[in-house]
């Protein structure tokens, strides 16, 4: 199964807590694909379930590994490190 990783930096004033974290899951439920992301201290969070986002307590500013799996796993990862990058609390 093709894979893909980017390295972002969370851009949501709030990290990504409350309404940035929810956009993001809905996103990646809508995609299909398993996404999973990892802090640099190696905690991970399945990128599908809100209660594993919200537990990983990402702050503004932190950086992340974003891992996508399946098929168009490239443009998929595109987007959601788009996505992660933006200020989500903002829109």
């Amino acid at each position: 199964m093709p894979k893909a990783e980017r390295t972002v930096t969370v851009g949501s004033s709030v990290g990504l807590h409350a309404r940035p974290a929810s956009l993001f899951v809905q996103a990646v439920g809508a995609t299909g694909h398993s996404v999973t992301i990892t802090k640099p201290s190696g905690d991970s969070a399945d990128g599908a379930s809100i209660l594993s986002v919200l537990a990983l307590a990402v702050g503004h500013g932190e950086e992340l590994v974003l891992a996508v799996d399946g098929d168009n796993a490239e443009s998929v990862a595109d987007e959601l490190a788009t996505m992660l990058t933006s200020d989500l609390d903002a829109s």
